[in-house]
């Protein structure tokens, strides 16, 4: 099979890898396409230190159940999937329901250096982290569930409500994310602040209110959304982003800090204390929320496509990395196409 492999910080290649084998209670996918993640170029450029040379990377998969290990039933070969990166070992499933992602002997696939990911043509994941997806699909909006499963994770946490007033900031593709899990929970009037006019664009087709993040205040905000917001999700995580959400809700309203934009963040901490806002973190999901996710995007939201920006082939992998890790205006998500084209053209 090929792979995209981290060769060194910087540096991508289309490399050949053998084929993996599934073990006992393995699934053998076949991928069709992976999203690139923020996470993926911060890894690429090395700006987090969670990802190694000599990693294939990779978390936003989505593709075909290719074979069965030994002890799998309820799964069909060809069956269009998608997994779930987060891996929790047997021992610690009953005592972690419910809260998978911060389980303390978990790996996540795509992050664990020696597991070879989604950027891989073939993967081998646990029955237990395969979320069937149904057939007639459009395979490529099954790589949205993770990013999806992020936000719908968010969302919950910071206790959204159906009429509730949300501010998001970050209109990229965790704030379009975001929007799409909101309007899941059947929100309505969602505003959201972001300085790149492409991404306001995309956002605006999604059906809510873009706001320049450049000039947006408080103000603009409650003109938005008829009032401050009673919720705010920050998909960026940096001083201004959050001091907006800070400034542009309600007494008492909920942030939720979901972007990781920066590793500290400078808060207005009377914003919080004499204000009795409450400050919420949200990381990943649990294996509810992927599998409401996925249930989500199966059955083909019309606004879901808007989040695809561009896929690209394979081959492509190491210009379509260098091009997001510098100055870009791609307003959504950019995939990559691990199916052959042989194969591609077999399934059209």
């Amino acid at each position: 099979m090929q792979a995209l492999r981290l060769e060194e910080i910087g540096r991508l290649a289309v490399v050949e890898l053998p084929d993996p084998e599934p073990g006992p209670g393995e699934v053998r996918l076949r991928i069709h396409a992976t999203g690139i993640c923020g996470s993926d170029i911060h890894g690429f450029t090395g700006e987090n230190g969670r990802r190694h040379p000599g990693q294939v990377m990779g978390h936003e998969s989505v593709g075909v159940v290719d074979a069965l290990g030994d002890g799998v039933h309820g799964l069909e070969v060809g069956q269009p999937a998608t997994f779930n990166p987060v891996v929790v070992p047997e021992d610690e499933l009953a005592a972690w329901a419910g809260r998978e992602q911060l389980a303390p002997g978990k790996h996540v696939i795509g992050v664990r250096p020696d597991v070879v990911a989604g950027f891989a043509q073939l993967l081998c994941v646990p029955e237990r982290n395969v979320v069937p997806l149904p057939a007639g699909i459009p395979l490529e909006l099954g790589a949205l569930v993770e990013p999806l499963a992020v936000a719908v994770h968010a969302v919950r946490r910071a206790g959204v409500g159906a009429g509730d007033r949300v501010l998001v900031t970050g209109g990229g593709p965790i704030g379009q994310s975001v929007v799409l899990a909101l309007q899941m929970l059947g929100v309505e009037r969602v505003a959201v602040s972001e300085v790149s006019a492409t991404r306001r664009a995309l956002v605006e087709r999604l059906g809510v209110t873009a706001l320049d993040g450049t000039t947006a205040d408080a103000a603009a905000v409650a003109d938005a959304l008829g009032g401050p917001a009673d919720v705010a999700v920050d998909a960026v995580g940096i001083d201004p982003t959050l001091a907006l959400c800070l400034q542009a809700t309600r007494l008492g309203a909920t942030v939720c800090l979901v972007g990781m934009g920066a590793r500290r963040v400078a808060l207005d901490a009377f914003a919080i204390s004499t204000q009795e806002r409450t400050l919420v973190g949200s990381f990943t999901y649990t294996a509810r929320d992927f599998a409401d996710a996925a249930d989500w995007i199966g059955q083909t939201p019309p606004q879901a496509a808007e989040l695809i920006t561009r896929t690209v082939p394979l081959a492509a992998g190491p210009e379509a990395f260098a091009e997001l890790a510098g100055p870009n205006d791609v307003a959504g998500k950019v995939l990559v196409r691990l199916e052959a084209d042989e194969q591609q053209e077999g399934r059209a």
